[in-house]
């Protein structure tokens, strides 16, 4: 466990954190969508969490009266991708979460800090991820730590 901000702990998940992994994709999606039904998200979590797409907790290190108390808050889910363009390997941010009472506390942008490190020890030049357009915190974040939109994912519902 390393120290990510005052009173935060960053420490690494294993294939063992599943359920928990799949539980923050809910809390991130049902921030945004509160109607949706999202229990397909372990789904996804079975078909790409491995050694190569790692995950990462962020620990309140916080004080009961007996003893010192540590909860996840957050998590950082990364991958690779290839860039199109270039074909070069990328890696992907998969899911940054903060839960939202320990927000704005620069958690996310060390978040990020420690996915561009991770990035760059594999040797990718790039990093990327995808935020939907009615996250605006999550846009300003993103783009005050530099990131710039690169391409427009547009989708057409076909149940019409």
């Amino acid at each position: 466990m390393s120290e990510l901000v005052a009173g935060y702990k960053l420490r690494k998940g294993s294939g063992l954190d599943r359920a928990m992994l799949v539980k923050f994709m809910n809390y991130t999606y049902q921030e945004l969508f509160p109607e949706q039904n999202f229990s397909h998200l372990a789904q996804t979590v079975n078909r790409y969490l491995s050694t190569q797409t790692p995950i990462w907790w962020v620990d309140f290190i916080g004080k009961s009266l007996t003893s010192p108390v540590t909860s996840p808050v957050g998590c950082l889910w990364l991958g690779s991708a290839i860039d199109q363009v270039e074909g070069d390997r990328v890696t992907h941010i998969f899911l940054l979460y903060v839960s939202p009472a320990h927000r704005r506390l620069g958690i996310g942008s060390a978040l990020v800090t420690h996915a561009e490190n991770w990035a760059r020890a594999k040797g990718d030049r790039q990093i990327g991820l995808q935020v939907f357009v009615s996250n605006q915190p999550a846009l300003n974040l993103y783009q005050k730590l530099g990131f710039e939109s690169e391409s427009v994912l547009m989708v057409k519902s076909l149940n019409k």
